[in-house]
């Protein structure tokens, strides 16, 4: 567990300093992006995306998905409020493409299989219900 620790920080590490020479731009999914529907059936994606959250997300993002997590100290850009209705707003293709591909401090999580990806964005829309 270790040393996924340090892989996850090594992560950020470099993702930070890619985002920092980048500059920050608005995050927009392809269309054919947004238009992807969730293949994944709701109760069981809220189930297995609460483990992945817990998992993977959590250390920055906090419990209740607010940004607050204890790995959200050293980041540049803070974040995101995942219960905020930008976020919210968005559809399930935008969140599971942002999901895959990362961006600044945001790792891509290609490594996650796909159906794991769509069920964290179930679990997302359940925090933001939660509030």
């Amino acid at each position: 567990m270790r040393r996924i620790g340090w892989i996850v920080i090594g992560t950020i590490g470099v993702a930070m300093a890619m985002s920092a020479a980048a500059g920050e731009s608005p995050w927009r999914a392809p269309a054919e992006e947004r238009a992807r529907e969730n293949p994944v059936a709701k109760a069981e994606g809220v189930r297995e995306g609460e483990r992945t959250y817990d998992l993977n997300c959590r250390l920055c993002h906090g419990p209740a998905g607010k940004g607050d997590g204890p790995g959200a100290a050293a980041l540049h850009p803070k974040p995101r409020d995942l219960t905020d209705t930008t976020v919210q707003g968005q559809t399930d293709g935008e969140l599971f493409w942002k999901i895959s591909e990362g961006r600044g401090a945001m790792p891509p999580w290609l490594q996650l299989p796909e159906n794991v990806r769509w069920s964290l964005v179930h679990y997302l829309r359940a925090l933001a219900n939660s509030r």
